[in-house]
């Protein structure tokens, strides 16, 4: 294990954030599945089980970004903090929704393959946005408790 951890810190710091940015994001996406297929199962409309689950899984990624993923904070103010990433992840449904257009409506894909390169798109666009706007360092103070 030791062998591992000093590689793991000879990695450069973008591509370390990067891997657990991944991480993190793979678990918010397993929850924002899981909800989306519980609560329609229950019989909830699939916009609002969607809407519970999109932002379930953001409120996972906030978290596991905050406490683990990044190093550096950009915005000082916790509220201002999540309301940009909060900004961030709504663009990023926005593209979600474009792509699929594009690759089911415009290029007849089916919507299970389609949500592949969506997904991997999506996910750059969120790490770099965020990376870029939230999570840089040499801005304000870190965050106090």
């Amino acid at each position: 294990m030791g062998e591992v951890t000093r590689l793991w810190r000879r990695l450069p710091e973008g591509l370390r954030e990067l891997v657990l940015y991944g991480f993190a994001s793979a678990l918010a996406l397993g929850l924002d599945w899981g909800l989306l297929l519980l609560l329609t199962r229950l019989g909830v409309n699939y916009l609002v089980a969607s809407a519970t689950g999109f932002l379930s899984g953001m409120a996972v990624t906030y978290a596991l970004s905050v406490s683990v993923v990044f190093r550096h904070r950009a915005v000082a103010d916790r509220r201002s903090e999540f309301a940009g990433f909060l900004a961030v992840g709504l663009a990023g449904l926005v593209l979600t929704q474009g792509l699929m257009a594009l690759w089911v409506g415009g290029l007849h894909m089916g919507p299970g393959l389609a949500k592949i390169p969506t997904a991997g798109i999506v996910f750059v666009f969120n790490f770099v946005v965020r990376k870029a706007l939230l999570f840089r360092a040499g801005r304000s103070p870190a965050i106090q408790p």
